[in-house]
């Protein structure tokens, strides 16, 4: 399958808009076209006119009344361009219409029954549905009493094409509005899309930098202190400085690039190192068997982790940590949820009353994007954050230690 090599503004260029004044010279040539051809009923009448078979002054009127007919018609089809018509404008139009077709059928005879084609045409491009809904049979009927005037069998010949061509142009109006509507809904998805690609990079910079310079801060505080007696160990905290510092640099391309999706085991290790060199004993669970679970879902609970061990570390002033990960069986099927409790005061966001911080706030957009939820607050020992995600599949816990 090749792609459609005419760009969306090309493809807008094709649709004829019922109504609407031509933007360009190469748009009024295609809407001319398509009204040169349902000009294809006015050649019996011009024929009738033509072949001399009514008197000049009958003659003479009938051009009047046709060239009075096209010139309504043709200011229905263009009635938006510069100062649009109203609705009662609009309803005299097609009404004048309408009493043309039939005092010229009338006054020279079935060859003019045609007209009432272009009556119909203009009850189903102007007409709101419901009224066009009735009116364009009010108009075959109106044919078929004329026709009784001389040429009933002409009349029973058109009605059906009457009905069909003015529903027909319902439908082509319909199609046209449908077309605007998907083109401006697709505008706005697009724009969506925008502003949730900028939010997703402000949450992954925000978690990603947060907990990378929350370590690099601890450990240039604790090179600092080893340096005048240890200055080995402070060559140590040294390179593990540029050590997170290289993977922070990783982790904010992936993050730009939209290819970050970091995992559970390496969240893990990662927050052991870091707890450890802020002082905090770590209870941490043992390697979590994560079989079956969606990687959103895996996803979501290591942003969940990151964030949790970064207020940690930055703001509760905790001395100890313990984190839980089990599977539990909900009303809503299985889930996957993490616990981290910590005996410190509490970070952003955790007495009450107060406001989230950002990294709260973005946590739980990303955890409702899963499909999950979050919940953080002050407990009696400390401060609790608990993420659930869905899982794949019931199951017992993955690992725990300690208790909370």
């Amino acid at each position: 399958m090749t792609e459609d090599p005419l760009p969306d503004d090309a493809r807008a260029g094709w649709l004829v808009r019922t109504g609407q004044s031509p933007r360009n010279v190469r748009e009024a040539l295609r809407k001319a076209m398509w009204i040169v051809i349902w000009l294809v009923f006015l050649s019996s009448p011009v024929h009738d006119l033509a072949s001399g078979h009514h008197t000049p002054a009958a003659t003479a009127a009938g051009w009047l009344g046709l060239a009075a007919f096209v010139a309504i018609y043709l200011t229905l089809v263009f009635r938006n361009m510069g100062r649009a018509l109203n609705g009662p404008a609009v309803a005299a139009l097609v009404v004048a219409l309408g009493v043309l077709a039939v005092v010229l059928c009338l006054s020279l005879g079935p060859s003019w029954l045609g007209l009432f084609v272009y009556v119909s045409v203009a009850c189903g491009t102007t007409f709101p549905l419901r009224v066009a809904y009735w009116t364009i049979p009010l108009t075959a009927v109106a044919m078929l009493l004329v026709g009784l005037h001389g040429g009933e069998q002409d009349a029973r010949n058109l009605v059906l094409l009457v009905v069909l061509i003015g529903f027909a142009m319902t439908g082509v109006r319909q199609l046209v509005r449908t077309t605007v509507e998907l083109r401006k809904a697709r505008a706005t998805v697009a724009q969506l899309a925008a502003n949730e690609e900028r939010l997703r990079l402000a949450r992954d910079l925000h978690d990603l930098l947060g907990h990378s310079l929350s370590l690099i801060t601890l450990k240039s505080e604790l090179a600092g202190r080893m340096l005048p007696d240890h200055p080995e160990k402070a060559a140590q905290q040294v390179a593990d400085i540029e050590q997170v510092s290289r993977q922070a640099l990783v982790d904010v391309r992936e993050a730009v690039t939209g290819y970050r999706r970091p995992r559970l085991a390496g969240e893990l290790a990662g927050m052991q190192v870091a707890l450890t060199a802020a002082g905090v004993t770590a209870d941490l669970p043992a390697e979590p068997d994560l079989d079956g679970v969606p990687e959103e879902s895996e996803s979501a609970l290591a942003w969940a982790l990151r964030e949790a061990v970064t207020n940690v570390v930055r703001h509760s002033g905790a001395r100890r940590c313990v984190v839980e990960l089990v599977r539990r069986q909900t009303l809503d099927g299985p889930v996957l949820e993490l616990s981290v409790e910590d005996d410190g005061s509490g970070g952003s966001g955790s007495t009450p009353g107060s406001t989230p911080g950002n990294g709260l706030t973005g946590l739980a957009e990303r955890l409702e994007k899963a499909g999950g939820s979050l919940e953080a607050g002050r407990v009696r020992r400390g401060f609790r954050l608990v993420a659930r995600v869905p899982a794949a599949s019931a199951r017992g816990p993955l690992g725990t230690a300690g208790t909370p």
